[in-house]
């Protein structure tokens, strides 16, 4: 297993970037140095770039749109938000204006800005810290969703946002994963990439070597519940011979066609499982299923078996046994899967 975890590959990138080009600018509140931002991911960049890195009031409508006016002005801004659950009060800023912009403008301006916040629960922090809000910035034209994952290095995907897209992104990082360390491939298994349609945002995909015809599928998740799926696939093998693969999705808006496309033609005649940590309802599970089933309509006796894994439609409670019984876990992945069989 690699040492490296997910935060330490975010840090040395975001070092990296800011030591190659001065024109990438870090925002947000508490990000300087002792504190180095609520995860630690901004530590040590204060010191090494002190004109680079802005500590600002908490105003997150503020933030994003200096973040947008930089990008503007050809500057590399990185906003980082502290909880993913605050980026509800820059939506305006996100998607009336930075992700809108290019096109206002009749291409005069780009907005290569990027929004860093971490999402997600498993740590008790109660109903306002623990959401996975990324949903409900999926399909706005103009702005990039990404989620990192613990397969594919996060800090090459933050690279790739920061100076190669040229696009606004809300790049969600997952605050239980940062802890981790990157994940490797296990026995009898084969990761295969599946490049993204501009050449960035690869997903993921691990294959078992000899997968059972009869009792196989896929099962498709991103971000922070990799490790999860992980483990629940590797259960699904071993203790009742079903062969899941797993692809990880790292670009969840637009919509990653191409990708998606090839796991169509490969595993339509299989069960096709989406794991997300927000609840189902019009998240991002169901947009995978939309674009399989549209898939399916151009095929021929095609007739695809899906299902939804997700949180309960509920808020996320602070107690950790409560919390436990709402947010998927291995246990409930393998018990749902088991039960299409």
């Amino acid at each position: 297993m690699s040492n490296k975890t997910y935060l330490a590959s975010l840090n040395e990138s975001l070092h990296a970037m800011m030591e190659a080009d001065e024109r990438v600018i870090l925002i947000g509140e508490d990000i300087l140095d002792p504190y180095g931002g609520a995860f630690k991911v901004s530590k040590g960049l204060s010191s090494r770039f002190p004109s680079q890195v802005l500590t600002t009031p908490i105003s997150e409508s503020a933030i994003v749109g200096l973040g947008t006016g930089l990008a503007m002005r050809g500057f590399l801004p990185i906003v980082e938000i502290m909880f993913g659950d605050f980026i509800t009060l820059a939506v305006d800023q996100l998607v009336n204006h930075a992700a809108k912009f290019r096109w206002m403008y009749n291409e005069k301006v780009r907005v290569p800005l990027v929004v860093r916040t971490p999402m997600g629960a498993y740590r008790s922090y109660g109903p306002t810290h623990s959401q996975s809000m990324e949903k409900h910035f999926l399909g706005v034209p103009g702005l990039w969703v990404i989620s990192p994952n613990l397969f594919t290095e996060p800090g090459e995907l933050l690279k790739q946002a920061v100076t190669r897209l040229q696009e606004p992104v809300l790049f969600v990082e997952h605050k239980y994963a940062y802890a981790q360390p990157l994940l490797d491939v296990p026995d009898g298994m084969v990761l295969e990439e599946l490049a993204g349609e501009k050449g960035f945002f690869p997903a993921s995909v691990l294959r078992h070597r000899n997968p059972d015809p009869a009792m196989r599928g896929l099962l498709l998740c991103y971000g922070g519940l990799s490790k999860m799926c992980l483990e629940a696939v590797l259960l699904l093998r071993d203790s009742e011979g079903i062969s899941m693969d797993l692809a990880v999705i790292t670009q969840l808006s637009p919509t990653p066609v191409v990708q998606l496309q090839t796991l169509f033609d490969q595993y339509k005649d299989t069960l096709l499982v989406y794991v997300e940590e927000a609840s189902v309802a019009a998240g991002w599970g169901s947009e995978m299923m939309a674009s399989m089933q549209d898939f399916a309509l151009n095929t021929r006796n095609c007739q695809l078996r899906q299902l939804r894994i997700g949180s309960e439609y509920s808020v996320i409670p602070s107690s950790k046994q409560l919390e436990g019984r709402i947010l998927p876990n291995v246990q409930k992945i393998i018990n749902q899967i088991v039960a299409c069989f």
